[in-house]
């Protein structure tokens, strides 16, 4: 005679059976929910406006500045500041408007740390110039980093804002994600307890600055930026790879200075980052003021037949002319690269494929190994230096810049061509995926430059005299940061890139 079932085991069981069901089923619908988040918010359209390519546009000159910091020989450094200073001039010429969109700008630092208070002197010769000229319209468009993601008001933006001036934080959401994974569960179950709020966490970017709340930290862990770098007043345009920034007051850097029509495509790619953040109308090109004369300030004219030619671009148009730029170069060709962070698999494959066509290659790298007085541990540049190298069958050429604690923080492609204009490229992308394939917002100036112009002049002395240490020691050779023990660094840069888990 078989055995009774006891009826309350059984009715358990299949209660587990069915809890076990729903379970597995509302993982599987919330597996399948995050994987189409992740894919729709890495392939979305861009936000109009963005990613943008100018057209070509003739001049008579570009100018070529830098910031240029290195050892004085006796224990200290020396810098030689001309972008901030610069800027300076541009805000006391304006009368009409002053446009700027500055990745980093506050004065924040780590205690005990002393920089230049280059934050604030923008911020009071702003303000003194609205001042002076009350028509004068000032746009200020940041990244939200500057307000710790809301966690506290940065207090240089609200002096500009109680002076008048329209203050743009940029709205990163609608960008593609660059951390998918992460991002995915951010917008699922995250974002909408927003970030603002009293802060409690320590500020790990910088101990003098206000604490941070934890859905701030939570929502920097995208790692979303608007990274570009652009002042822009009615008589010119500086393009740059600075920051304004009390921190970064030391950093090398570089900027490029045009004038005329292609200032109507920068205010145009300003206004669209207004649009999707929430903004309001920015000012418009309008020509060369009336007292700039007919070729405009310094002389600048615009015709068919001025001798260079120039396009703005943002995100991934930056790429798009980068790789064909490298991709036209031919033996003979030299060259030069000043970079902070360099990473992207596609142009290093170009500069390994340009190197086997005879083009010689030199590269000026940061080793990044100071961040705002930081010690970092040489990602994403020294493991990338190695493979460079040794792709190349040790024939490219490679120094570190000799930072002290401060950042080789240029973005800057040269290429002196042997036959026909030499091609330039600098601004604030650095050559990696996040900077490069419509992540991070960027801006960056593509010239094209005759043989014999002041402006091929300029950049061969600037790569010259760090290359060779003329009159200081700028840079250092590969063997002073080569290491035996770059292969975990190797493993961490490569899982880095592969899971998007990246600052760079």
């Amino acid at each position: 005679m078989a055995p009774l079932s006891n009826p309350r085991i059984s009715s358990q069981s299949s209660r587990k059976r069915s809890l076990l069901s729903r379970l597995l089923i509302s993982l599987a619908v919330l597996t399948v929910w995050l994987a189409a988040v992740m894919i729709y918010q890495t392939h979305k359209p861009l936000p109009a406006g963005t990613s943008y390519e100018s057209p070509l546009y003739s001049v008579d000159e570009v100018n070529f500045l830098y910031d240029l910091t290195y050892p004085d020989g006796k224990g200290g450094v020396h810098q030689e500041r001309q972008i901030v200073d610069r800027v300076l001039q541009m805000i006391e010429e304006a009368r009409e408007y002053v446009v700027l969109d500055l990745f980093l700008f506050n004065d924040y630092v780590h205690e005990g740390q002393r920089y230049p208070d280059v934050s604030g002197e923008v911020t009071r010769r702003l303000i003194a110039q609205k001042k002076k000229h009350p028509r004068l319209q000032i746009t200020f468009v940041t990244d939200e980093i500057n307000t710790n993601y809301g966690s506290a008001p940065n207090p240089l933006l609200e002096q500009l804002k109680q002076a008048g001036a329209q203050i743009v934080i940029t709205d990163v959401n609608p960008l593609r994600d660059s951390t998918p994974a992460y991002s995915a569960i951010w917008r699922t179950f995250i974002q909408w307890f927003g970030h603002s709020g009293t802060g409690w966490i320590p500020n790990l970017m910088a101990s003098s600055g206000p604490d941070i709340t934890a859905r701030s930290y939570l929502k920097l862990l995208n790692v979303k930026a608007n990274h570009r770098k652009v002042v822009a007043t009615e008589n010119s345009a500086l393009i740059s790879s600075g920051n304004i920034h009390n921190a970064s007051a030391l950093h090398s850097n570089i900027a490029f200075e045009v004038r005329g029509n292609i200032t109507a495509d920068i205010l145009s790619s300003e206004q669209a980052v207004a649009d999707f953040s929430g903004g309001g109308a920015l000012p418009r090109w309008q020509g060369a003021s009336s007292n700039q004369g007919s070729k405009g300030p310094g002389g600048i004219s615009q015709t068919a037949s001025a001798p260079l030619q120039i396009r703005y671009l943002t995100e991934g148009k930056i790429y798009k002319y980068l790789l064909e730029s490298i991709r036209s170069t031919t033996k003979g060709d030299t060259l030069w690269m000043g970079m902070f962070y360099l990473a992207d698999s596609q142009v290093l494959n170009e500069l390994v494929e340009a190197g086997q066509r005879g083009v010689q290659i030199r590269l000026i790298l940061d080793p990044n190994q100071n961040a705002f007085g930081q010690e970092k541990i040489g990602l994403l540049n020294r493991p990338v230096a190695q493979e460079l190298l040794e792709r190349s069958g040790q024939e490219m050429q490679i120094r570190w810049y000799n930072t002290t604690k401060e950042q080789y923080h240029t973005k800057l492609l040269y290429i002196a061509k042997a036959k026909g204009p030499s091609m330039v490229m600098g601004g604030s992308a650095n050559f990696t995926a996040r900077n490069l394939d419509d992540l991070n917002l960027e801006n960056d100036l593509w010239i094209s430059v005759p043989k014999g112009n002041k402006l091929t002049r300029d950049l061969d002395h600037y790569f010259n005299r760090i290359w060779y240490n003329e009159g200081a020691e700028y840079s250092l050779d590969y063997s002073a940061y080569h290491e035996e023990s770059v292969w975990f660094k190797d493993i961490m840069y490569r899982l880095q890139k592969g899971l998007g888990f990246t600052t760079n």
